[in-house]
């Protein structure tokens, strides 16, 4: 390595603060055990312990360490799958939820009749409750019948038909909120850029494209920070359509032992830990893809 290189992550280091070293730590940790936990109870690699089994024996930890760690040793491997089903859930929900938020903030902002239909659509789904959308889905349409018929699902590693329709459901559900975030990005941008756009012979539609998206979804990126961390949280309300998430993870457990309180409070911790980490990520990205002179980040010109 060179030593311009070697400078280079020296300062890198130097600059972060006390927090951020401890929260970048604690990312590492627990992003780090979910894998190895993960890819253990997968077998994929071989980590010693069977799946849903603690890598270490709670029972042969030394006397001095707190009760509460041996608890979280024991138990933290049957949550690790309910952890994985969150983030599945939350990524797909909200990427999914883009490719259709896109279109209709598009036509919300740009359309004519296309408007109308848009806000019908957007206005229907934030009026409802989240989980009403999941029952009306699992329960009333069929939609379980329909996506449990197809080849493959619940076999080897595609999620069964309850996950698929949860999947479904936070994807028309982040759709709305998204597609509403993103239409108040391109209100925010000046008229006069798709103006110009269209001046120097674009037309319409490619002057959204290329100049008014790419600066309108810059300023969208703290709503989808909120929205992730929303989707987070209320992939919970899977676990209603017998979704094996962490919540229902945390409530299959402590129905077991009755110590509600330590199970939920250790379900609390790592969802603190997946919303930690999307925050940051969102951060992340939005101090990547800052424009000099282009709204409040810091260090932009």
């Amino acid at each position: 390595m060179s030593e311009t290189a070697t400078r280079s992550r020296t300062g890198i280091f130097r600059s972060l603060s006390p927090g951020q070293v401890i929260t970048a730590a604690a990312g590492i940790l627990f992003w780090g055990w979910l894998a190895v936990r993960l890819l253990n109870d997968w077998g994929v690699v071989d980590a010693g312990a069977a799946p849903d089994e603690p890598f270490v024996d709670p029972a042969g930890l030394p006397e001095w360490i707190p009760e509460w760690v041996a608890f979280a040793v024991e138990f933290l491997p049957q949550m690790a799958s309910g952890v994985y089903l969150t983030v599945v859930l939350t990524v797909a929900g909200i990427t999914f939820g883009f490719v259709l938020a896109v279109p209709l903030s598009i036509a919300r902002v740009y359309g004519t009749t296309s408007s109308y239909l848009s806000l019908a659509f957007t206005e229907l789904i934030r009026g409802t409750p989240l989980l009403v959308q999941l029952f009306v889905l699992y329960y009333g349409i069929g939609l379980t019948s329909f996506l449990g018929g197809l080849p493959g699902v619940g076999q080897g590693w595609v999620p069964d038909e309850a996950v698929w329709v949860a999947i479904v459901g936070f994807t028309i559900n982040s759709a709305a909120y998204q597609a509403e975030y993103i239409r108040s990005a391109l209100i925010s941008v000046e008229e006069s850029q798709l103006t110009a756009a269209r001046a120097i012979g674009l037309s319409k539609l490619d002057g959204i494209r290329y100049v008014v998206l790419p600066q309108g979804l810059r300023y969208a990126i703290p709503g989808w920070t909120n929205e992730l961390v929303y989707l987070i949280k209320y992939s919970s309300l899977a676990a209603f359509i017998t979704v094996p998430e962490l919540f229902h993870q945390a409530q299959d457990i402590s129905s077991n032992n009755f110590r509600y309180t330590a199970v939920f409070t250790l379900a609390g911790v790592l969802y603190l830990a997946l919303v930690i980490s999307a925050a940051k990520l969102m951060e992340t990205v939005e101090r990547r893809t800052s424009i000099p002179g282009v709204g409040r980040i810091k260090g932009r010109q």
